[in-house]
C-alpha cells in the first residue's frame, strides 16, 4: 500500500490542512492519506485536555472521504509526541518496505535538524514540504534529508486564528464541535 502519514497538532484541523492532504493523494497517487494527530507536540506549548477534542475534530473533519484515515497512535501513547517513534510504528504496522512519505509544512521543516534523532528520522522518511507563510527552504541546508517541495500555492489560513476565532471559517461539523465543546473561549 502507498501511503503517507500527516501528523500534526491540528489545533483545530482547517481547509489547509484537507487541501494539502487532497493535493499530495493527487500529485502523489497515494492509496491513503493517515493523519495522526499528536497527543504532546514536543515543540510546541498545547494543553494536552485537548488532545482527544484535537483527534475527534480531525475525524469529523475526514469522515467523508475514504481516501483519508486516521491514527490515534501518538494519542495512545499519552506521551510526548516524537515522529521517529511514530514513523517505526507505522512502518512496522504497515510493513513498509521503503520510506515512510510524510507531509509537513515549511514552518516545521525548517526545524527538522532540531527533532528527537532526526538523523535516524531522515533514513526512514521522504518529507512532501507545503509552503507555509513566507518560510523558503534552502535546499543545500537539508542534503541529508530525502524531501520534495511541492508547487501549490500558499493558503492563508492559520490554526492560530481560527481558535480566535471560535471555529469560524473551520469544517462545520468541526466548527459545530468546537462550539459545544466550549473550546477555545
Amino acid at each position: 500500500m502507498n501511503i503517507c502519514i500527516f501528523p500534526g497538532t491540528f489545533n483545530p484541523i482547517h481547509a489547509g490542512h484537507l487541501k494539502m492532504a487532497d493535493f499530495a493523494l493527487k500529485e502523489f497517487g497515494f492509496d491513503k492519506i493517515v493523519f495522526i494527530p499528536a497527543y504532546i507536540p514536543p515543540h510546541k506549548d498545547i494543553n494536552k485536555n485537548l488532545a482527544l477534542h484535537r483527534y475527534n475534530m480531525v475525524k469529523l473533519a475526514i469522515a467523508e472521504n475514504s481516501k483519508f484515515a486516521i491514527s490515534d497512535i501518538e494519542y495512545r501513547s499519552e506521551g510526548k509526541s516524537y515522529s521517529l517513534i511514530t514513523v517505526k510504528k507505522i512502518i512496522d504496522e504497515y510493513n513498509l518496505k521503503n520510506k515512510l512519505n510524510f507531509i509537513i509544512g515549511t514552518d516545521a521543516f525548517k526545524n527538522i535538524k532540531t527533532w528527537f534523532h532526526t538523523e535516524e528520522l531522515s533514513k526512514l522518511v521522504h518529507f512532501i514540504v507545503f509552503p507555509r507563510g513566507e518560510d523558503i527552504i534552502n535546499a543545500e541546508d537539508f542534503s541529508d534529508y530525502s524531501f520534495e517541495i511541492v508547487n501549490m500555492p500558499k493558503v492563508d489560513l492559520s490554526s492560530t486564528d481560527l481558535r480566535a476565532k471560535h471555529g469560524a471559517g473551520c469544517n462545520k461539523k468541526v466548527e459545530e464541535y468546537i462550539k459545544l465543546n466550549g473550546l477555545y473561549d
